[in-house]
């Protein structure tokens, strides 16, 4: 765990849900702040003055989150209107209880484990709560170990994916998303209840695209502190592709990897493409 996010846990695990918040869960680098964002779009009903009105953190706070000079996800959480929208990255095992006891729906987006290490790696470096990465090389063994922020990818696809049947969850794929972004939009639509408005679809995915997103400073994360995250070494949002991995790995780090995968997914259903 990030050390200061470590340091407001107690605080974290002790949050009480109110029945009709929305938590959007994932692992890092799968799609939090595009989904944030679209599912944003929708209770406003796709007005983009009300969206541009506070950055996607504000809007959608992030529960287990702190940084020195920066206001904590349960202070922000504690201030917020009721019902709320909130984001999560913690594996099922540590998520507050109270949001599974008060059935709360919980929409989770998983991203395959290739692009998900790359762009993690990148992500290491710009944002200033991790640790000096090391080579590509030595990050992709310490991901593949499950030594990294928020632990092994395996284990929190896994087990988000073992407990979606007996709660409110609806699981949706990043690869998904790029291939069919408005079908998409609609699974969410009516998961959240909403009137699938086929006018409103279209214009939240347009807005949600990754040119539209990486331009708006609401959502793209350029207005926090440098001391956070210094995006002159890589942006917060770099390139939003499925496939990227291949610009990165090496044919024998593939194959290492692939080994890897097979051993760690033994035995479960879950499937992921690498490239659409």
């Amino acid at each position: 765990m990030i050390k200061y996010f470590a340091e407001v846990y107690d605080e974290v695990e002790r949050f009480q849900a109110h029945p009709d918040d929305l938590l959007i869960s994932t692992y890092p680098k799968s799609g939090t702040t595009w989904v944030s964002e679209i599912i944003d779009m929708i209770y406003k009903e796709g007005i983009l003055e009300k969206c541009a009105l506070e950055p996607i953190y504000v809007r959608v706070p992030f529960l287990e989150f702190a940084f020195p000079g920066l206001p904590a996800g349960p202070e922000l959480l504690r201030e917020a209107p009721r019902p709320c929208r909130i984001k999560t990255h913690l594996p099922v095992h540590l998520l507050p209880k109270s949001f599974l006891e008060k059935n709360c729906k919980i929409i989770y987006v998983a991203r395959n484990a290739k692009d998900v290490a790359v762009s993690f790696y990148y992500f290491y470096q710009m944002a200033k709560v991790h640790p000096e990465p090391g080579t590509w090389e030595e990050f992709l063994e310490k991901f593949m170990d499950g030594n990294v922020s928020f632990g092994s990818w395996y284990d929190h696809v896994k087990g988000w994916w073992d407990i979606k049947e007996k709660h409110r969850i609806l699981y949706l794929f990043y690869e998904d998303m790029k291939e069919d972004l408005e079908q998409e939009i609609r699974k969410i639509m009516e998961f959240l209840e909403r009137p699938a408005d086929e006018n409103l679809i279209k214009k939240i995915a347009y807005h949600t695209s990754f040119k539209e997103m990486s331009q708006n400073p609401m959502a793209n994360y350029t207005n926090v502190p440098i001391s956070f995250m210094d995006h002159t070494i890589s942006p917060f949002m770099r390139k939003g592709v499925a496939g990227d991995w291949k610009n990165q790995f090496t044919v024998a780090q593939n194959e290492h990897f692939d080994e890897n995968y097979k051993m760690q997914m033994k035995g479960t259903r879950l499937q992921f493409r690498t490239e659409i």
